[in-house]
């Protein structure tokens, strides 16, 4: 029988602070007011007094109010159960389908022990040429999608949630609007991908500490089906959410702030989830993308500029496509030699070419005249917007190399690609 304590000495924002004995760091406890019981993690412990984050809010509790330390940290339930479910932040059911306590596991454990992993070597394919082709995402690797508010990033993210090839879908949504969870609910469904798929919800109207647990309890689970054999694809958003919600718990316990007031070990916690991402050398993987907005549209805010130090690359969405010359997947490499022989040389030589019609619409825009090379390329960059980077194009990674065949041969003398002949002789004539 756990002990009881009464005396709640102080309560300041969501956070409280009990005088108590034999408490670990991130233990659970049960507060019982009277409006019922909520849920509450130690957050410090300072000799006998520990401090505890509510996830409720505090909002109801009173210094009498009785608190029971439970003897384990936040758990949740894993397991096929769990598939084409969806629960809050807390882990609870808001489908209306039965409550969950078999199977359970501890979230926020450490990452896995390097000696565990492989190196990356396997592409998950999305049907998006601007990923498959250019910036290939790789099983195990973690990115975040940077992108400023008003930006289709969720429009993005329940895409490639219905299309990756992968075994299960792991959504953590944190500050979502409503209207944003009942899109990914409804598009996946659409797909008839929601049998696959597990949310964890946490919307801009529930308690702000909250948010704190999405990333964990969505890598637990996600953990334990990598560690069954599946390929599991973590999809959280927002990332700067959370952040903010790290913010205001550290403000509230009078921490000394960082940069634009962020705590100091921001890092640590955004490393502490990034690094779930894992290739398992006996059993599946986890693979990690994340929406992180930037205030402002500012790389260099705390909380892209620390997530770029984490990650292998970016997503950079702008003006409602993924930007070539502002997304870098660092693994590339690792499987885009791998798919097809020309696919290297697509991405290379279609890039350097975009980077030329960038080029020339500046020297167009200032009124230069415009030669036969430059019309070449103007008539290339609008075709390689229009099919290539618009979101809307929707097909499978050979025929996205097929597209680019078509598109230089259209625009083109072979010698102008500056491609090895071996490929143009293979290729150049590729028909649709």
């Amino acid at each position: 029988m756990n002990k009881v304590y009464t005396n709640i000495i102080e309560i300041a924002g969501d956070v409280i602070t009990v005088e108590a004995e034999g408490v670990g760091f991130s233990e659970i406890a049960e507060i019982t007011t009277a409006r019922g019981k909520s849920l509450a993690q130690a957050i410090r412990l300072d000799n006998k007094k520990v401090s505890l984050q509510v996830f409720t809010g505090s909002k109801g509790i009173s210094t009498g109010d009785k608190v029971r330390f439970l003897g384990h940290p936040m758990m949740v339930s894993s397991g096929n159960d769990l598939l084409g479910r969806i629960f809050n932040a807390s882990g609870e059911p808001m489908d209306r389908g039965p409550h969950l306590s078999e199977n359970m596991v501890d979230i926020g454990s450490p990452s896995v022990n390097p000696v565990k992993r492989i190196i990356p070597d396997k592409m998950i394919r999305t049907g998006i040429p601007m990923i498959d082709v250019f910036n290939s995402l790789v099983e195990s690797q973690k990115l975040p999608i940077f992108s400023i508010a008003g930006e289709p990033y969720n429009e993005l993210l329940a895409r490639i949630a219905a299309q990756a090839e992968v075994d299960i879908i792991i959504l953590g949504g944190m500050g979502l609007k409503y209207d944003d969870y009942l899109f990914f609910r409804d598009t996946l469904a659409k797909h008839g991908a929601l049998s696959r798929c597990v949310f964890f919800i946490h919307t801009a109207a529930d308690p702000v500490v909250e948010c704190l647990l999405v990333p964990d309890i969505s890598l637990a689970v996600a953990e334990q089906f990598a560690l069954a054999g599946k390929r599991v694809l973590a999809l959280l958003t927002d990332m700067t959410n959370f952040c903010d919600a790290l913010k205001e718990i550290s403000i509230t316990m009078e921490q000394v702030p960082s940069n634009r007031g962020y705590p100091g070990d921001l890092y640590s916690q955004l490393a502490a989830r990034y690094e779930k991402a894992v290739d398992f050398d006996t059993a599946g993987s986890i693979t990690i993308l994340a929406a992180t907005t930037m205030p402002g549209d500012d790389v260099t805010h705390p909380v892209p500029d620390n997530t770029g130090y984490i990650t292998e690359g970016q997503f950079y969405l702008k003006n409602k496509v993924i930007e070539p010359f502002g997304s870098l997947s660092r693994l590339k490499q690792q499987v885009n030699g791998k798919t097809r022989d020309d696919h290297r040389a697509i991405m290379d030589t279609m890039i350097q070419l975009f980077a030329s019609y960038r080029e020339t619409l500046e020297k167009q825009s200032m009124g230069f005249q415009m030669s036969n090379w430059d019309k070449k390329l103007l008539n290339y960059g609008r075709r390689f917007e229009n099919e290539m980077m618009s979101l809307s194009v929707n097909i499978p990674l050979e025929k996205a190399l097929d597209l680019g065949w078509q598109i230089l041969s259209s625009c083109f003398e072979p010698e102008e690609t500056g491609i090895k002949k071996s490929l143009i002789e293979k290729y150049w004539h590729v028909k649709d």
